[in-house]
């Protein structure tokens, strides 16, 4: 899948939730439910990856999450 194909599919998935459900909900619902319909068009995806924070060397353990990590 290219890059552009890859967009498209993530953006097409979060339209149709926005449709589905419209605007308001807590994240943690438009999360859950935008890698419900992520993984219904076959995307593979990672749920609250931590990504570590570096500073001066120093590796913090208040590491930041992404929500959504998909395709890599």
């Amino acid at each position: 899948m290219t890059d552009k194909q890859l967009t498209q599919a993530i953006i097409g998935a979060a339209i149709a939730v926005y449709c589905a459900l419209g605007p308001g909900l807590l994240e943690a619902v438009d999360e859950e439910c935008l890698a419900r319909e992520l993984t219904l068009r076959g995307l593979l995806l990672k749920r609250q990856k931590p990504i570590p924070f570096v500073y001066r060397d120093l590796k913090l353990e208040c590491s930041y999450r992404l929500d959504l990590l998909v395709a890599g």
